[in-house]
């Protein structure tokens, strides 16, 4: 079972009872606390590069980072990286990092799998990194409430042009921005 952004504690009983295995990916020391005190089989080191929701932590320092905690801490739970991995290059540098391996999600949008609009996959297949930006505008206008720490990494648009880093501006005109993000 994958958990985060939230405490896994409350859930860790129930998991075991099931059967599963406990995965949580985290973004800071304190999660990783968390999810060893959940009893985590393997933890997921999610840098700010990955797509979605995250943190501000580099996965580039923090992978290591986690790798000594776990080292000191709790030398059987796996270490997963995820953030900015979309090759082998990725996952060559996240075993170098101390990771025993990786989880790749954005990359997955160009799978014939996928169940994104061709549209959206097309543009996050052809986005370079300069193409995104961080912003919590995003949920505001979903109404979907996120804790501070957390923002969502997006390709840009005309919507977080002109709103991204507005997020408080976005928040108080809801009801009136809901259809432009609708239309972006």
């Amino acid at each position: 079972m994958f958990l985060s952004f939230g405490d896994p504690r409350p859930f860790a009983e129930p998991i075991r009872r099931g059967g599963a295995k406990l995965i949580c990916q985290v973004q800071s020391l304190r999660h990783v606390d968390q999810a060893l005190e959940a009893g985590a089989a393997a933890v997921v080191a999610q840098g700010a590069e990955a797509g979605g929701h995250g943190a501000k932590r580099s996965t580039l320092p923090f992978a290591p980072e986690v790798a000594d905690y776990l080292s000191k801490h709790s030398p059987t739970t796996l270490l997963l990286a995820a953030g900015g991995i979309a090759d082998g290059r990725g996952l060559a540098a996240a075993l170098m990092l101390g990771a025993d391996g990786v989880v790749v999600g954005t990359r997955f949008w160009a799978s014939e799998e996928a169940l994104t609009p061709p549209g959206a996959t097309d543009r996050a297949i052809s986005a370079t990194g300069d193409d995104t930006v961080r912003t919590t505008a995003i949920d505001s206008l979903r109404g979907v409430p996120w804790p501070e720490e957390f923002s969502f990494r997006v390709v840009k648009n005309k919507f977080t042009e002109q709103w991204a880093h507005r997020e408080a501006e976005a928040a108080a005109e809801f009801g009136s921005l809901a259809g432009a993000y609708a239309n972006a």
